[in-house]
């Protein structure tokens, strides 16, 4: 009889130690979320969102404000819509801009969440025209390389003439 208990408790155990496990997991990788303060849907449209992915941050002073909600193509205006659920605590200026970022120099995207000056708040679907698309870093190199094979394409550029 106490065998059996001995090893009822340890089965417990374990199942607390994978649930956390999981949990943990889960909240890393940003796919599970938990707040159970209100939000409100607002949009924003974008050129290019490089990497963004549905559930990553907004952040505005670096705190989470919010996150992304879904993310759609716009086949009338050929940009990306992004839906955003701010949390309702927190009232932002209608004239707000939004950026893509990077966490360090190859982490994971968030939106930046920048306070404008109007004294009207955003309210449920307004739409945020300010926004500034992702830096592709893919693009920068291509930038870069073009630039400098234009510099070394002149026959002066060779021989250190101007």
């Amino acid at each position: 009889m106490q065998r059996s208990k001995n090893d009822v408790w340890v089965g417990l155990f374990v199942l607390v130690g994978a649930a956390a496990v999981l949990f943990l997991a889960l909240q890393s990788a940003n796919l599970l979320t938990l707040s159970f303060q209100k939000d409100y849907l607002v949009q924003a449209k974008f050129d290019n969102i490089g990497g963004l992915k549905p559930k990553a941050a907004v952040r505005s002073a670096g705190v989470v404000v919010g996150r992304v909600e879904k993310i759609v193509f716009d086949d009338k205006s050929f940009q990306a819509r992004v839906t955003l659920a701010l949390e309702s605590r927190y009232a932002f200026p209608k004239d707000s801009s939004l950026k893509i970022l990077t966490s360090g120099l190859l982490g994971e995207q968030y939106l930046g969440l920048e306070p404008g000056a109007d004294e009207k708040v955003l309210v449920p679907g307004d739409v945020i025209s300010s926004t500034q698309s992702a830096m592709v870093l893919e693009s920068l190199i291509g930038q870069f390389l073009y630039s400098k094979a234009a510099e070394g394409g002149s026959p002066d550029a060779a021989k250190g003439k101007k």
